[in-house]
Formats: C-alpha cells, structure tokens, sequence
C-alpha cells in the first residue's frame, strides 16, 4: 500500500479568506495523461495570470476565464475547487451544501489491491469488512480475476463486491469477464482501455454485470454519450478528472437522468482532497459507497487538522465553511519541496 506522495495544493485568497485544493496528477502520466511537471508550469504561466487579481461573481464564471484552454482537466480542477472552497467560505456554508448536497454523512467503501494469493484476499477483506466498510473493491488482471472473487464471494456471500480492472482487458477476455457474472458484483469498473467507449457498449451487450465507466468520461458529454449507449450502467465521478465541482455534478446530472447511480473515486488524496470528495458525495444521486476511506489508512500524518475517519461505514461530513478542514501548516513546513506565490 502507497503510504507517500507528491501532492501539490493551491492556496486562493480573496476577501481575507482562503480556499484550498489538491492535485491529484502524477509524476509519470499512469492515470490519465497530465503530469505534476506539467501542471506546474500551466498554473504558474497560463491559468493563475487569467485568475489572479480578477473579481468572479461564482466559480462557473471563473471556468469560463479558463474555457478557451482545452484537456488538461485535472490543472484546472485544481484552480476551479480552490475557487469552491473560497466562496463557500466567504458565504460561511459547507461546500456541500453549495453544491446542492442533502447529506451530513455518506457510505464509503474501501479499494484493496491485488494479494499474493486467495486466502491473503480473504483476510483482508475480513479486516475492512469488521471495520464495518460499506462496499469492498477488489483489483484484477488477467489471470487473478475469477480466483480471489469467487474465494471472497464464498467466505463474504452478503457484502457489497465490486472489481476494478484499471483497463487491464480487450474484447477478447469477454468470456473471462462473463464468468464473474456469477458472483453477484455490482459492478466491474473500466475493464477495457481508458479511451475507449464503444468496445465497453459491446462488452455490457455480453453481460449482465453492469459496467462502470471511470478513465474513459471526462465530462457531462462523455457520460451522456456512455449512457445513450449502454456502455455502462454507473459512473465513477473523479472531480478532478472531469475538470472540476461544476463539471462534476453535470456529469451527477446526466448520470441522475438516466437512471444510473453514481459514486465518488479516490486519487490517493490528502485530507484536503478527501474532504473535497466527501461534500460533493452529498448530492442524491452518489448512491453507492465511494472510495472516501479513513485517512489513517494512508498517512501516518495528514496534511489537514481535522482527523477524517468513517465508522460503520459511513464517513461524517466536515462541519462549517467551505470543505470545513485547516491545513496542517506545522507538518506542512516540515515536508515542503516547492512554495510559490503570484499576486494581483
């Protein structure tokens, strides 16, 4: 389990408040195709000079300063959530509550990677399920699919089960992803390639296992056009991927209209990140336990104040303005590589 990370964060201020966000790119362009390098540079020299000193009546009309730059999504979720987390602060409510959220607390399941073996995966799956884990998720490959789910099915026949594939399969695996059709899962998440939606329509045709679409829906039209047809039947949002809070919840939208639940992923997020996920998990349609997980989990210390810990399955919302968590600044300090400022 990773228990280290770079995490840049964006620190915006205005009218003597502050709003905060996390990056959730890497180093090398393993989930999508940004990288921490590159996204360093795009914040420094084209998207904070058109945000730095200017005056936005919302974080949508902030969007539409940087609406003339194409992909780079998660660059500017980073500058889009800051600007969230600032004006609901400025307003004094929770960011949830901005968003249109109904929740003060929200199911979270757990994502386990993959084990040396069938009985390693069963006892730590008993481990997050005693701890009380509303959904569990289990990575696959080609070769270690049906194994470890039909041992995990055996020993755990009522839990939520889910699998991940993290694009690993082609069509030709269909028969290989058609046997886990036995085994009552919920869902099985991006099984074919990052880009591609028309393979995974004809891969749902071949099962009734629904799919979720995760790396290949990076905005409200990606999911529409996934929906239309049939190339899933959920939805991983990732704020970042899809570019941001406003961009996310129109994909919560889409999703909502038709009938297709949706639910909240993780980056291996900080406190800051995790909070962020957290209060846009609080719209109606996130109606299966998302990868919002303890911090402890992770981090030894985190990068917030507020501890954001789930029992019996369910994380509790952080209270008051804005993602309703404090810096670290001590341990900040302590860990920092890099500090840059601009100003207006």
């Amino acid at each position: 389990m990773q228990t280290d990370k770079v995490v840049p964060l964006l620190v915006l201020h205005g009218d003597g408040v502050q709003g905060v966000s996390e990056g959730t790119m890497e180093r090398a362009p393993m989930y999508r195709e940004e990288t921490i390098t590159g996204a360093l540079g795009l914040l420094r020299d084209v998207f904070l000079p058109r945000v730095i000193g200017q005056s936005f009546a919302n974080p949508e009309a902030l969007n539409d300063a940087l609406g003339s730059f194409r992909g780079n999504r998660m660059a500017r979720a980073m500058v889009e959530m800051a600007a969230w987390d600032l004006w609901a602060r400025q307003l004094g409510v929770p960011l949830g509550t901005l968003l249109g959220g109904r929740k003060d607390r929200v199911e979270v399941g757990v994502s386990l990677g993959i084990q040396p073996d069938e009985a390693a995966t069963v006892d730590v799956v008993r481990r997050h399920v005693e701890q009380g884990y509303r959904r569990i998720k289990l990575k696959i490959k080609p070769g270690w699919d049906v194994q470890p789910v039909r041992a995990t099915r055996e020993a755990f026949p009522d839990i939520r089960l889910t699998v991940d594939a993290n694009s690993a399969y082609t069509l030709a695996d269909a028969g290989r992803l058609r046997a886990l059709d036995a085994f009552d899962l919920t869902y099985i998440e991006q099984p074919l390639a990052w880009d591609d939606l028309l393979d995974h329509a004809e891969l749902q045709r071949q099962l009734s296992t629904p799919l979720c679409l995760d790396e290949s829906v990076t905005s409200a039209q990606d999911a529409r056009k996934g929906l239309a047809i049939r190339a899933g039947g959920v939805i991983n949002v990732k704020v970042a991927r899809v570019g941001g809070h406003a961009e996310a919840r129109r994909v919560h939208d889409v999703a909502q209209a038709f009938g297709a639940p949706v639910w909240c992923g993780g980056m291996l997020e900080s406190g800051v990140g995790r909070a962020h996920n957290i209060h846009l998990s609080t719209l109606p349609n996130f109606t299966l336990p998302g990868d919002t997980s303890s911090g402890s989990r992770y981090w030894e210390t985190d990068l917030i104040n507020e501890p954001l810990e789930a029992e019996d399955g369910l994380m509790p919302v952080p209270a008051g303005a804005g993602t309703g968590v404090t810096l670290n600044r001590a341990f900040l300090a302590s860990v920092s590589e890099l500090h840059e400022e601009q100003r207006g």
